[in-house]
């Protein structure tokens, strides 16, 4: 069997704002942005890596979701704690201070984990928990 990871998906609530985190700040290639009945859906990845992708899309965007059901995913992002991606860098010290002074949202500064991994954590626009960690 060969399966590999294609694309992921992060809800977004401004997508100018998730633009410059992820295409921007980041790095990421954009590799599609549609618009439909007044949502967008913005596909980004990483230079190098065409076949793997965050897609970042509206929040709730299934018509089958009450009112209540969009409130609470709302609120859940805003805490940081509905959706998250892991990402990896070789330097994660340059990374975090690029991110750190881009004003992102600093949840970890680069850290040495008990479990083996050295990493940092920020919110993206959207409330998104995203963490980086180094790979040598």
């Amino acid at each position: 069997m060969d399966i590999t990871i294609h694309s992921s998906f992060l809800p977004h609530t401004d997508p100018e704002a998730s633009l410059v985190f992820y295409r921007d700040i980041l790095g990421f290639e954009v590799r599609l942005d549609v618009g439909y009945e007044g949502m967008r859906w913005i596909t980004v990845g990483p230079p190098g890596q065409p076949s793997t992708a965050i897609v970042l899309h509206p929040p709730a965007a299934n018509p089958g979701i009450t009112d209540d059901e969009r409130q609470t995913i709302l609120e859940l992002m805003a805490k940081g704690s509905y959706f998250g991606v892991n990402l990896a860098t070789t330097d994660l010290d340059a990374t975090f201070a690029k991110l750190e002074a881009s004003d992102a949202e600093v949840v970890q500064e680069p850290t040495e984990q008990t479990y083996g991994v050295r990493d940092c954590a920020f919110r993206d626009p959207a409330g998104n928990m995203v963490r980086i960690q180094e790979v040598r």
